[in-house]
């Protein structure tokens, strides 16, 4: 049995925190230099981290019975989430609920919302100034959000649950986030910023009830006789939240209110902070790289001509994911997960104790040059031609094993949408501020990101030259 080494530069009483708040990701992608399992400090608690992305499937698949899903992150988020699917404890519960979940992540199911999608995507996007510097992290958050809502609850959910949730997600991701990095006990104080993201999440709770309210008169409208009447719902008008409202599991009944608030609240989460923030560093990627926003924009323009693209133009888009996938790969966006030893193993021929929190990094993974030669580089073309099977075990943005994204799909769906929608009415997104750098929360976010938009141009190269500034918007 090999003694775990321990990473260098631990302190008294704070161990590598220094390290951790001061340059995270560095320090994440250091540790390879000191074996497959490396040993960090928590202030006085170890922790273990997991750099060899074989030993990594062997955490989430091979062996994940050793490794529940558990530690000092997902404690702090079960505060917001509750017992949603990405917190819930393994076993009985979690495999229910994602039975339950499943059909509303049905390729075929989700197709059904993507023009709905498309359609409040262009509302808001072509509402935009050109040449007006914008917040770009905010208005992907406000896009996603807004996407999400209309797939999730129905293209009927009133216009003020809309903005409601719209207001609230932002300050509640942020809470959250404060939540996660401060220690436990500091959570538990009564303290002005604590009450305040108590009452934003009953707040949340509150608007997902009257969203699910909503969504039942819906269901119950157009499965009555008066269905007929120009006045029911219609089915265009349903949400993918449907699916859960009307699961029933044999053994257990439906969910509960609480359950689906649960549920919600997870589902939303993922979809904000996750999408919003690979949305933001493609387009930063893409206005530092002339080539790559030509490439895309002609697969744009042989896909979709003149018109607004469509759902059944995504599986079309192959080089417009490939920059989105090489996004994920660049920006995590998950920097750190933990999972807890629920037994005493060997791992890699290292010895982890019982209880102790396990680590591993898809940001750390997803840099390492044996499988992604040149990681530092923005290369796309890397996903073309290979076989899934080559990078399956470094590439975590999804996850991996019994407890990967149930969303997946609906994500990717989300991302093209949202990037081939602002690409055809605002070819470009200028960099108005200085280049953003890697901040690393819960996700890896820019630090400060203005764009301003632009009807016509790319970016020159040095082959190149700007393009004449034809207005290529289509009609919104």
């Amino acid at each position: 049995m090999s003694p775990t080494p321990l990473a260098p530069g631990a302190l008294p009483l704070i161990g590598h925190g220094l390290q951790l708040k001061r340059q995270p990701l560095e320090f994440m992608n250091s540790l390879r230099e000191h074996g497959p399992v490396v040993r960090i400090q928590l202030a006085r608690t170890p922790a273990y981290v997991v750099t060899d992305p074989a030993l990594t499937k062997e955490v989430l698949v091979t062996d994940v019975e050793s490794y529940a899903k558990g530690g000092r992150i997902i404690d702090a988020l079960k505060v917001f989430f509750g017992d949603g699917l990405a917190t819930v404890a393994d076993g009985d519960t979690h495999m229910r609920n994602r039975r339950l979940m499943q059909p509303m992540f049905n390729k075929a199911h989700i197709a059904t919302r993507g023009d709905t999608m498309i359609e409040k995507v262009r509302e808001i996007v072509g509402g935009w100034a050109e040449g007006e510097p914008r917040d770009t992290l905010a208005d992907m958050t406000e896009l996603t959000l807004a996407a999400f809502l209309t797939a999730l609850f129905g293209a009927d959910l009133p216009a003020h649950l809309q903005r409601d949730f719209i207001a609230l997600m932002p300050p509640i991701m942020q809470g959250t986030i404060r939540q996660t990095l401060l220690p436990g006990w500091v959570n538990r104080l009564p303290l002005p910023a604590n009450r305040a993201h108590a009452e934003r999440v009953a707040r949340l709770r509150h608007l997902i009830d009257q969203a699910i309210d909503h969504r039942t008169a819906a269901q119950a409208g157009s499965s009555s006789p008066e269905a007929a009447c120009p006045h029911a719902a219609r089915q265009s008008d349903a949400g993918l939240f449907d699916t859960l409202l009307t699961a029933d599991d044999p053994q257990t009944g439906p969910l509960s209110r609480r359950q689906l608030q649960d549920e919600a609240i997870t589902l939303l989460t993922g979809a904000i902070e996750t999408t919003s923030t690979t949305l933001a560093w493609a387009f930063v990627e893409i206005e530092k790289n002339p080539a790559i926003a030509r490439r895309m924009q002609e697969e744009l323009d042989t896909v979709c001509g003149d018109r607004p693209v469509r759902q059944e133009d995504l599986d079309r888009l192959g080089y417009t994911r490939a920059v989105l996938q090489e996004t994920m790969r660049m920006y995590g966006p998950a920097w750190l997960v933990t999972r807890t030893a629920t037994r005493t193993v060997t791992l890699g021929g290292h010895s982890i104790p019982e209880g102790a929190d396990v680590v591993y990094s898809p940001y750390l993974h997803q840099h390492d040059p044996a499988v992604f030669p040149e990681p530092g580089s923005f290369d796309p073309d890397r996903w073309s031609g290979r076989p899934d099977a080559a990078t399956r075990g470094a590439f975590l943005a999804f996850g991996a094993g019994r407890r990967n994204c149930v969303g997946e799909a609906f994500a990717w769906t989300e991302l093209l949408i949202i990037l081939a929608t602002v690409k055809q009415l605002w070819p470009r997104l200028a960099l108005t501020s200085p280049e953003p750098k890697a901040q690393a929360l819960v996700t890896v976010k820019p630090d400060g990101l203005t764009m301003t938009p632009h009807a016509g141009g790319t970016p020159a190269d040095e082959g190149g030259k700007e393009s004449d500034g034809d207005d290529r918007r289509v009609a919104v």
